[in-house]
């Protein structure tokens, strides 16, 4: 096994299954010491609320206490309901924010002296609705368009101190996240065609193995000369 993250420190934020848990075991894997945190309860994996502030500052203190330092921050929590933009409640709205756009915010935030002093790098996960609209998902869409230009801002400003900042838009991934977003959108009309269309008609969900792997790659030196890239893992979904 290939040790790319030998002696590295990481943090990997909705830890608890999916994405997040795919990369807490490849880090791991590869030589990674590895804090997992998430709103949700799991074996090894502590009790954060990203889009909370002192939730996410006593997060990330303990993690870089018990790691002796921080190389490298995943933000992957995240969350999806569908709405038809009519029923979209204002709470609704504000989660997605809070969650998906504001998490990410105050994880990157609070890391920073830490990641400062390593020279150490951010990879968050977005989505193909950030990149390409979809229908029932204004919420989604706007969020995660959001943090993508967040993070390429992140990347341009923190480039003087050594911090590379990268992200990832997954296309659909074998997850809970879209089967039950999906699950509760009361329309017959929910066109699946529109969320799963592929280059050559290459349709499925893949393994979160297949995003966690990106995540490794940005988060390793492989990448070294990468920074503010968007890689989008979706087969040709994008396109």
């Amino acid at each position: 096994m290939t040790a790319r993250f030998e002696g590295r420190r990481a943090l990997v934020t909705g830890a608890a299954g999916g994405i997040g848990r795919a990369t807490v075991e490849l880090l791991e894997d590869e030589g990674a010491r590895v804090v997992g945190v998430d709103l949700r309860e799991a074996d090894g994996v502590r009790q954060c609320d990203v889009g909370d502030a002192g939730s996410v500052t006593d997060a990330v203190a303990g993690a870089v206490a018990e790691l002796g330092g921080l190389d490298v921050l995943v933000n992957v929590a995240g969350i999806d309901q569908f709405r038809r933009f009519g029923d979209l409640d204002l709470a609704t709205w504000q989660r997605h924010l809070a969650v998906n756009l504001t998490g990410p915010m105050l994880m990157s935030q609070a890391a920073l002296p830490a990641l400062r002093e390593s020279r150490g790098n951010i990879v968050t996960i977005a989505s193909v609705a950030g990149l390409r609209a979809q229908p029932y998902q204004a919420a989604y869409c706007a969020s995660k368009g959001g943090v993508i230009m967040l993070m390429k801002s992140l990347a341009l400003e923190l480039a003087e101190d050594g911090i590379r900042v990268n992200t990832v838009c997954p296309g659909g991934v074998e997850t809970d996240l879209p089967m039950g977003a999906a699950a509760e959108h009361d329309g017959a009309d929910l066109d699946w065609g529109l969320l799963s269309e592929t280059a050559g008609g290459r349709y499925g969900f893949m393994p979160p193995r297949h995003i966690a792997e990106s995540v490794a790659y940005l988060a390793s030196d492989a990448a070294a000369s990468v920074t503010g890239a968007v890689l989008a893992v979706d087969r040709g979904t994008a396109c």
